[in-house]
């Protein structure tokens, strides 16, 4: 079941990727990286009332934690931003790999740092899709060429 969501968010990220970076081609991208989060909140606050989820007011809780557990709403703005403009700039397929690489490599990273874990097989694995990418990268170039 968890595999499945996975795989559905993964579906999702690319799809509102897409999105927003043609709503940000045609009024900015950060009117529309201001669209995205301002739609994610009326989505966000309708779930909660139609799940019945917290009913106590979270505001009077917010100084209870620490400052960097809310960087991940600053990060995700960013996130945003840069797609919006990249995805429209690189073909969807090398976007979404060189994410997928980037989200590897920084999980490979946490994991060694944080839980002094090591995986040679995840490292094997970024590598070869990162030389999978500078293949197709060639042979795509080489077929425009062709064509003129």
């Amino acid at each position: 079941m968890y595999i499945f969501i996975a795989f559905l968010s993964g579906i999702l990220v690319i799809l509102s990727m897409i999105l927003n970076s043609h709503l940000s081609s045609k009024i900015g991208v950060f009117k529309s990286c201001r669209m995205n989060f301002l739609t994610g909140l009326i989505v966000i606050y309708l779930i909660i009332f139609v799940t019945k989820g917290p009913s106590k007011n979270i505001i009077y809780d917010l100084p209870n934690y620490p400052f960097w557990i809310y960087l991940g709403g600053a990060i995700g703005v960013i996130i945003v931003s840069i797609s919006n403009i990249v995805i429209l700039k690189i073909p969807t397929i090398y976007s979404t790999l060189i994410i997928f690489i980037g989200q590897l490599f920084t999980g490979i990273f946490i994991d060694y740092v944080l839980f002094k874990n090591f995986s040679l097989g995840k490292l094997i694995g970024g590598l070869l899709i990162i030389s999978g990418l500078i293949y197709n990268f060639k042979i795509d170039t080489k077929k425009e060429e062709n064509a003129f």
